[in-house]
């Protein structure tokens, strides 16, 4: 069996690891690893494939840097040429970005099966790209890998039980990913450097959010609030990001990081007091270690967080967000709860993809 595992993003290396090292513990399937190039900077993309023991892509199309539209459509007709070539029995795509979209629209055109890992997700907000590709993406694969009851549950009030699509709570490979690196660690001399004592992590990215000039504002002073009047701020920030502060002129007055491996990021998940970002992943990250989330945004897809108030919709308005932070930074972490599996999704996954 041939599976060509489509991939572009920081997440989706991670996703990919966990689902490769599945693959070559079962043996039997060749999987050929095409890289769309939409995360293209080395501490973004090329040090995930050497630090997380990821089989290096067969392929690159280095495509980035562009609007969403253009850059979707290249990587579709890259995409394309490069399944007409191998031949696949099965596309393998993961998460909501462009390059997922691409490769399932490529693959269903030329009537391959499609799997696709972080089905059913869904925050119900039209306006995110995100939103657009996942709903899409859902729709023509044949394999739907949902990581929660509740992702299951929006593929069946859309009526996915009536199409030719079978539908899989796996759990979630993040889960997986974040077990399996957590115990591996990192160097010592890196180490060393992150060796901050009570500290808040901070992640700002989200297009929404980098974009506004309003909303950025806000975020980046609620941070130096909780800086100067809580506890010290450690973010590690997206070159884009930081761009957009410098435009804006903004003063920073708590610690920036470069971006850091997966590895990195781990351990300041586990090191810190408390979460703020606006990320989909890191909101459940703070989850398994235990830590208590803020969310910069109106909406999440993991709605299962909310519900059980481990994650709070804090938006950018830099009263409710201090007001929250106040409440929940010295609260004690509700008892575990497996919201996403027991960290088994990869073998579920093989086992289901060579079922097939």
């Amino acid at each position: 069996m041939k599976i060509i595992t489509i991939v572009g993003a920081r997440p989706q290396f991670i996703k990919a690891a966990v689902v490769s090292r599945a693959f070559r513990e079962k043996g039997g399937i060749e999987e050929v690893i095409l890289h769309t190039g939409q995360h293209f900077d080395s501490n973004m993309s090329d040090i995930f494939f050497k630090q997380m023991d990821i089989p290096e892509p067969k392929y690159n199309l280095n495509i980035n840097s562009l609007s969403h539209g253009v850059m979707t459509g290249k990587m579709l007709e890259g995409i394309e040429n490069i399944l007409q070539s191998e031949k696949p029995d099965m596309v393998l795509v993961y998460g909501d970005t462009n390059s997922t979209l691409a490769g399932a629209l490529a693959a269903a055109k030329l009537h391959i099966s499609i799997a696709h890992v972080e089905s059913g997700l869904r925050s119900f907000n039209m306006k995110m790209p995100e939103e657009i590709n996942r709903i899409l993406t859902d729709r023509i694969s044949s394999v739907l890998f949902c990581p929660t009851e509740n992702s299951v549950s929006n593929l069946q009030k859309e009526g996915f039980e009536s199409f030719d699509a079978r539908i899989v709570n796996s759990g979630d490979v993040m889960y997986d990913a974040a077990l399996y690196y957590s115990n591996i660690g990192i160097d010592e001399s890196r180490r060393k450097k992150f060796e901050f004592k009570e500290f808040v992590l901070a992640t700002i990215h989200r297009e929404e959010n980098v974009r506004s000039n309003e909303n950025l504002t806000s975020i980046i002073s609620s941070l130096n609030i909780i800086n100067s009047d809580f506890c010290r701020v450690v973010a590690p920030l997206h070159p884009g990001t930081l761009k957009r502060i410098n435009e804006l002129n903004l003063e920073v007055k708590f610690k920036i990081l470069e971006p850091l491996s997966y590895m990195e990021m781990i351990y300041l998940v586990k090191s810190c007091k408390l979460v703020v970002t606006d990320s989909g992943g890191l909101q459940k990250e703070a989850f398994f270690f235990n830590k208590f989330c803020l969310t910069a945004r109106e909406e999440t897809e993991w709605t299962e967080l909310t519900e059980n108030r481990f994650n709070f919709l804090v938006g950018t308005q830099t009263d409710k967000l201090i007001t929250l932070f106040e409440q929940i930074i010295n609260m004690d972490f509700p008892p575990t709860m497996f919201l996403f599996g027991k960290g088994n999704a990869g073998g579920l996954i093989v086992e289901e993809l060579t079922n097939f």
